[in-house]
This record gives C-alpha cells, sequence and structure tokens, in this order.
C-alpha cells in the first residue's frame, strides 16, 4: 500500500499517536494480527544523553499461543517479522516522520527461548543515511528483562 507524505506545511509531528496510526494502516493485516503495541519513540537526545545515543524505538508482542510452537515456545519467524516491524517504526522515529522503506538485510541470533510472556523489542538507528538505514534490535521477554535475541538489520529508503 502506497502513502504519501504530508507536504512539508502540513506535517504533523511524528509522536505515539502517529507511530500507532501508521503501524494501524500500513503494515500488512497479519503483521497487525500481532497486536503489537508502541511503548516509547526517541527521536531526540534527552539533556543527559550519553555521546552513543541513537533514536528509536520500543515495542511490545503480547504473548499468544497462536504465535507459539510445539512446547509453548514463541516461535523464531513471530519473533523475527516483530524485530523487523519494530526496526520500521524506530527508522520512521529517527525521520521523524513516514518514510516508505523496505528491508534489505536481517540477521537474527536466538538467545534463549521466551515462553509465556510478552516480548519487548529495544529498536535502534545505528546508522540513517539518505539511501539505507543501519540499525538493532534487542528482544527481551517482560517477565525478567532478559534478551531472548539480538538483531542488526539494514533498509533501503525507497
Amino acid at each position: 500500500m502506497q502513502h504519501e507524505l504530508p507536504a512539508k506545511d502540513d506535517a504533523k509531528p511524528f509522536d505515539i499517536e502517529e507511530a500507532r496510526r501508521v503501524l494501524g494502516e500500513v503494515f500488512a493485516p497479519w503483521v497487525q494480527d500481532l497486536s503489537l503495541s508502541i511503548v516509547s519513540l526517541d527521536d531526540t537526545p534527552p539533556p543527559d544523553a550519553a555521546a552513543d545515543w541513537q533514536p528509536g524505538a520500543v515495542l511490545r508482542m503480547p504473548f499468544s499461543e497462536r504465535l507459539c510452537r510445539h512446547g509453548g515456545i514463541v516461535c523464531g519467524q513471530a519473533l523475527m517479522a516483530f524485530a523487523d516491524t519494530s526496526m520500521v517504526i524506530a527508522n520512521l522515529a529517527a525521520n521523524r516522520g513516514y518514510r516508505p522503506m523496505t528491508t534489505v538485510d536481517q540477521t537474527t541470533h536466538f538467545m534463549r527461548a521466551v515462553t509465556q510472556a510478552d516480548v519487548l523489542a529495544d529498536a535502534r538507528v545505528v546508522r540513517l543515511g539518505r539511501t539505507m538505514s543501519f540499525g538493532r534490535v534487542t528482544l527481551l521477554s517482560a517477565t525478567d528483562n532478559k534478551p531472548v535475541a539480538m538483531v542488526s538489520s539494514a533498509f533501503a529508503m525507497l
């Protein structure tokens, strides 16, 4: 689905409300079925930000038996889709608005299984260029806040 960027004069700030709108309107229906929610957006460094501060977003994927493989473990496919979607939202936060993009590469390192728990994605834009973006996502079990996967990705800006 093609979405137009608003004219500069009509541009609304890219805030959580706008990110939620994009999440609900731009992504494929099966991604929307994951019931993702946006916890926070970081597009401007806080006054006490470290030198290595990076823009990004934190999203939550609620636990569902529908996302589990045999044994009640959240499947890798759901985790990878969650990481990819989270990185898109992080890119939009870094761009401070909607911009069409497509995933070029995604590498996932699974660290441990997640069962019976929501999953959090801390998605950070490592480098944002004119035509490419590079990022990292840490997936965490919401129960104990321990990492379950690390993801690196590259996106082409369209």
